[in-house]
Order: structure tokens, then C-alpha cells, then sequence
């Protein structure tokens, strides 16, 4: 198996774009539930510490099951409760057999759950056709994985958590460190100080913008996972990529955020998520970052 890995590059990119389609549908899982249960660990703290300082304080009422995780219970429908069988929970096809719609009550099922299995599924491949069976591969498919779960969280409830964004920090150093650097795709730092400065220079150049943002204004322009998803980017791309990510965030984050405006028809104080837009461009420098700083430099070089 791993001489056909290693030789048939068609048959390892379709084997990752299906197995992607089921890490996806397990990603839409984490990116619902990893939100609840740190927000009911944050209320159990928080009770705690008032209960000893002898202060009382109304929570909302919790209606979830006590035993409340990423694999229990099993997924139900949202509004008439019924149990999602394994026939209903094939990524993307059972979607589209179902019409979009609950097989007990008929209600809508969000299309945003089989784009998230596509979503992985594709640059699961995309990553497999770049990087071919190596250990640059598996950690390219891990940084994906944070990438996707960690954006869709971040749109959704405005928080990167510490325990997506801490371990991807790590992982991208010990990729350094593992995979050599003669075998290292030319986006992975090519050495460990080289991801050392990149996740230090990731962190320290938004913290100051942050800062700097917060003392002329008052206000603050953005969130601390911000700084520490940056640091994970530059840990796994190098210091050297880290201008291409803050160009391409920008870029994206300001055509995308005026986009949304027009369609949503918010105003200007509509807080948008940076998270997303950094994690579009940290993929992309990671796959396409060396051949478009090569491109920008001989284009003006001519």
C-alpha cells in the first residue's frame, strides 16, 4: 500500500478527497459542538469562582445531556429531535438524496454541511497532489484540518479558541524539526529557527497592530486568537512568507468584507472575523506561496 501511495499520485489524491469527505463530515461535528462545551467549561469555572466568593450569579439554563462531547450523543436534528442514522450521514451524497431537508419533519438541513465536506475534500487533495505521500503531506493535512475548523468557528461565534490555535502553533514547529529539510516543499520552514521566527514575528507583528489600533481609536480592531493563529501560519510557512499572509489577508478580507456588506446590507460597525480571511491566505502560501513570491519579483524585475 505504501509503494502505491508512493508511485500512483491519481490514487492517492482520490484516496485523501475521500477520505477528506469524512474527516469533513466529522469537522461540521467539532466546529458545532467544540463552541458549546468550552462555553459550558467557561460557565462552570466562572460559577465556581463566584460560588467561593460567595457571590450568586443566574446562568442560562443548560438543556444539553450532561455526557455532551465531539462523539456523544449522536447527532439529532435540531428541531424534532430525530436521530441521524449512518444511511443519513454519508457526506454530501445523503444531503442531496435528502433533498436538503430532515427525512422525519422535513425541516431544512444547511447546505453550509456538505460545502464543508467538499471544502475539505478538495484542498485535502490539492494538498496530496503538491505534496505527494510524504510527512510534509500529514502535516499539511493537519494544518487544513485547523485551518477549516477554526475558520468556520470564528464566523460563526467571533473566538479562535487557545485549543485550536496552541497545539497548531506546536505542530508546526515539531514539522521543522521532523521532516527533513531537504524533503521540506519549498512553503515549510525550511529550518526550526526559521519557524521559531516566523511564529514570533506572526504574533508580535498583529499584537502591535492591535495596540497601536486600540491607542488611536480606543476600540479594539481585533481579537487575540488572531495573533496566535498568525504565529501558528508563520510556524508552518516561515518568516519569510509571513508579508505574502498579510498581504493576501488583507486583500481577501477587504473584498470579501465589502461583499458581505453589499449582500447582508450591514453597516460599516458589523464586526467581521480576521480569522477566516488569515487562514485563506496561510493555505494558500503554504501551497502556492514560493511560486507567487517568485512571480511578484520577476514581474518586477521586467
Amino acid at each position: 500500500m505504501t509503494e502505491l501511495l508512493s508511485s500512483n499520485l491519481p490514487f492517492l489524491v482520490g484516496l485523501v478527497f475521500i477520505v477528506g469527505l469524512l474527516f469533513g463530515s466529522f469537522f461540521n461535528v467539532v466546529i458545532h459542538r467544540l463552541p458549546i462545551m468550552l462555553n459550558r467549561e467557561w460557565r462552570a469555572t466562572a460559577t465556581e469562582i463566584l460560588t467561593e466568593a460567595k457571590c450568586s450569579v443566574s446562568c442560562p439554563t443548560d438543556t444539553l445531556p450532561e455526557k455532551y462531547n465531539l462523539v456523544s450523543p449522536r447527532s439529532k436534528c435540531p428541531k424534532c429531535q430525530h436521530q441521524i442514522g449512518a444511511l443519513e450521514n454519508i457526506p454530501v451524497i445523503s444531503w442531496l438524496l435528502l433533498r436538503g431537508k430532515c427525512k422525519n419533519c422535513q425541516s431544512k438541513i444547511s447546505a453550509r454541511y456538505p460545502l464543508v465536506e467538499l471544502l475539505t475534500a478538495t484542498t485535502s487533495a490539492l494538498c496530496a497532489y503538491y505534496f505527494g505521500f510524504s510527512w510534509s503531506l500529514a502535516f499539511a493535512l493537519l494544518f487544513t484540518s485547523y485551518l477549516i475548523i477554526g475558520s468556520f468557528i470564528d464566523y460563526d461565534h467571533k473566538i479562535l479558541p487557545d485549543q485550536l490555535t496552541l497545539p497548531l502553533i506546536w505542530f508546526g514547529l515539531f514539522a521543522a524539526i521532523w521532516v527533513s529539510p531537504s524533503k521540506i516543499q519549498p512553503s515549510f520552514a525550511p529550518d526550526l529557527p526559521a519557524a521559531v521566527i516566523g511564529a514570533l514575528a506572526g504574533y508580535l507583528s498583529l499584537w502591535s497592530i492591535y495596540w497601536l489600533f486600540k491607542l488611536l481609536t480606543g476600540k479594539e480592531g481585533m481579537g487575540h486568537g488572531d495573533f496566535k493563529l498568525l504565529a501558528a501560519i508563520g510556524a508552518f510557512v516561515g518568516f519569510k512568507m509571513l508579508p505574502l499572509v498579510i498581504i493576501l489577508s488583507t486583500v481577501t478580507g477587504a473584498v470579501l468584507g465589502i461583499l458581505g456588506m453589499l449582500i447582508s446590507k450591514k453597516g460599516r460597525d458589523h464586526k467581521i472575523p480576521f480569522g477566516p480571511f488569515l487562514a485563506i491566505a496561510g493555505w494558500i502560501t503554504l501551497i502556492w506561496g514560493q511560486p507567487l513570491t517568485e512571480s511578484y519579483l520577476q514581474f518586477f524585475k521586467l
